[in-house]
């Protein structure tokens, strides 16, 4: 199986990839913050950071026109969106097999409340990078100009993350995110 997710296309687009690059560092840095907020070891914050710089490794198998388009996404283009967790679990593990890193590429978009995807999984059955990273990559998305909607500022990006905290986001990582961005 992993080799036909990793075939690549005929002609691979990827233009956009210095836009998720910039993202996962982003990303990367954050969730550092908020695992040393989380009290969680250097080693395993380690870990998280190299997973946020993974965690969307798979959308580079995702259509450019798809991942750019400014209207909203039809329940086929969602479909194809839906599995870059699970193409990125696959990438890295082809590179460099570590369940540690390659679990929450695979679940950083579960939902505390189980209505995440792609596994269903919900609280703490959900690795704690996973959480970690989750709670960043939606404060980045939100703080960054997409092509579909300008950048919030960063007062209601920290609001719309406390809103989701303990149904979207594990509570605790929301509020450690919170206080790593408002440097409490």
């Amino acid at each position: 199986m992993t080799a036909a997710l990793l075939s690549p296309s005929p002609s691979p687009d990827l233009r956009h990839a210095s836009g998720l690059a910039l993202h996962a560092r982003s990303v990367a840095s954050l969730a550092g913050r908020v695992c040393r907020r989380l009290g969680m070891r250097e080693r395993e914050t380690g870990t998280v950071e190299r997973a946020a710089l993974l965690h969307d490794i798979g959308k580079l198998a995702i259509p450019r026109a798809i991942l750019e388009k400014p209207g909203p996404l039809s329940a086929q283009e969602w479909e194809v969106v839906r599995r870059h967790p699970v193409l990125g679990e696959a990438v890295v593990h082809a590179l460099s097999p570590d369940a540690e890193v390659e679990r929450p590429v695979r679940h950083h978009h579960e939902r505390w409340d189980g209505g995440g995807y792609p596994d269903g999984l919900a609280g703490e059955r959900i690795p704690l990078g996973a959480r970690v990273i989750a709670a960043c990559d939606a404060f980045d998305a939100m703080t960054s100009t997409r092509a579909y909607r300008p950048a919030r500022a960063t007062v209601p990006a920290l609001a719309e993350i406390a809103r989701g905290a303990g149904s979207q986001f594990d509570a605790a990582a929301a509020a450690a995110l919170v206080m790593a961005v408002d440097g409490a």
